[in-house]
C-alpha cells in the first residue's frame, strides 16, 4: 500500500517481438500470471505472430487472457505479414487487449489517469540518413505512411494530455531513434524506424516511449527532446517482459531516471 507521503507510481510490464505460433502454447502464460504482482499494465510492442494468421492471434490470446491487468498492443511487421491484420486485431479485442492504431487508452491506476497512445509506425531512417517525400509516387507513398503515423501518434498523446493523464506513454512497433538500435547493422536502420516517430513524441511530449522490431538493438535511448525510450523485443531484454515504474507525480523532469528494470 503506497503511503500517504510517498508519490504513487505505475508499473509497466512492456515485452515485444514474441513471435508466437501454436507450438508455443502456454510458454508465456506462467511468467503473464505473476503480472498482479508486480504490474499494474502489460503493453505488447507488436510482432505477437510469426506470419500474421489468426490461428496465432489465437494463440497470443490464450497467453494473455488470464494476465490479471489490463492489456494494451500495437501491432507489428509479422503481424501484417498475411494480409490477416484486422482479424488478427479483433481476435486480441476478443480477448480483451486493447490495440491501438493510431489510437489511444485511458487507464485508471491508483487513482490517476494513465494514458498510452499506440501506433505500429513504419520505416524512413533518421536524421541525416532518412527517405524524403520526393520523386516517384512510390518513395512519396512509402514517406507518407510514416508521416501519417507519426502524424496519428501525435494526435492520440495530445488527446492524453486533454484527458488530463499523469502518465503518458507512446507504444509503437518500429523505433523513434537509433539510439536503441545500437548492434543491428547500420545498413538497416532506415527500415528499423523513423525520426518522423520521435518528433511526434517530443511535439506533445510524453514520460515513456516503448518500441520492438530490434532484435539485435539496445534497450535504452532517447529522444533528442528528453523523452527516454525503450526497446522491449524479448531478444534484446532477455525475458517474459521488463518492468518500469513511473511516477505519477504530474510533473516528471524527463531527463530523470523513472524506472526500476525488474522482470520474472
Amino acid at each position: 500500500m503506497t503511503a500517504p507521503s510517498e508519490t504513487p507510481v505505475v508499473r509497466v510490464a512492456a515485452v515485444g517481438d514474441i513471435h508466437l505460433g501454436p507450438d508455443c502454447r502456454g510458454l508465456l502464460k506462467p511468467a503473464f500470471s505473476v503480472l498482479p504482482e508486480c504490474a499494474d499494465l502489460l503493453l505488447l510492442a507488436g510482432d505477437l505472430t510469426r506470419h500474421g494468421t489468426a490461428e496465432e492471434a489465437v494463440v497470443v490470446s490464450e497467453e494473455v487472457a488470464e494476465a490479471g491487468v489490463p492489456v494494451v498492443a500495437v501491432l507489428g511487421n509479422h503481424d501484417y505479414h498475411s494480409g490477416q491484420e484486422a482479424e488478427l486485431g479483433r481476435v486480441l479485442e476478443d480477448a480483451g487487449v486493447t490495440v491501438l492504431e493510431g489510437t489511444a487508452t485511458v487507464l485508471p491506476v491508483a487513482g490517476h489517469k494513465v494514458g498510452v497512445a499506440g501506433t505500429k509506425g513504419f520505416c524512413g531512417g533518421f536524421v541525416g540518413a532518412s527517405a524524403g517525400e520526393f520523386g516517384e509516387p512510390e518513395m512519396k507513398a512509402f514517406v507518407r505512411t510514416t508521416r501519417r503515423s507519426a502524424d496519428r501518434l501525435a494526435g492520440a498523446l495530445g488527446d492524453l494530455s486533454a484527458a488530463g493523464c499523469a502518465v503518458r506513454i507512446a507504444l509503437t512497433h518500429f523505433s523513434p531513434v537509433p539510439d536503441t538500435l545500437a548492434g543491428e547493422p547500420l545498413q538497416i536502420y532506415p527500415f528499423l524506424g523513423s525520426y518522423l516517430l520521435a518528433e511526434a513524441i517530443d511535439s506533445e511530449g510524453a514520460d515513456l516511449a516503448v518500441h520492438g522490431h530490434a532484435h539485435l538493438g539496445t534497450e535504452h535511448g532517447m529522444t533528442a527532446g528528453g523523452v527516454r525510450v525503450r526497446n522491449v523485443a524479448q531478444p534484446v531484454i532477455g525475458r517474459a517482459f521488463t518492468l518500469y515504474r513511473l511516477p505519477m507525480d504530474g510533473h516528471l523532469p524527463r531527463a530523470a531516471p523513472p524506472e526500476a528494470r525488474t522482470g520474472p
